[in-house]
């Protein structure tokens, strides 16, 4: 689910770009990180109960009703954060701990 998560901010952030996925293992646990080129720091939505009255159902916005990603990241991993790629873009990554 976290790998999930990250890849899909990827392709949200810079659609028909480049991204780059990382998984590896050392003895502080397992990292997940995912790499794209927009320098623009993940952005947390504020999370609001959805309901039909608020959902926006139209075709061009059917997918759009989003913004619980990074909640889920936060609330599996036992730490994340993003750092800046000093080639460019960032790397937004999660760390799970035996």
């Amino acid at each position: 689910m976290i790998a999930s998560e990250l890849v899909t901010n990827a392709v949200a952030a810079t659609p028909g770009k480049e991204i780059r996925y990382q998984c590896s293992r050392d003895p502080a646990g397992v990292l997940i990180a995912v790499w794209d080129a927009s320098p623009t720091p993940p952005r947390v939505h504020p999370l609001i109960e959805p309901a039909l009255e608020t959902l926006d159902v139209s075709e061009e916005n059917w997918d759009d009703n989003g913004g619980r990603g990074l909640p889920i990241v936060a609330a599996l991993a036992t730490e994340c954060g993003h750092t800046p790629d000093p080639s460019g873009g960032k790397w937004v990554w999660a760390r799970l701990k035996p």
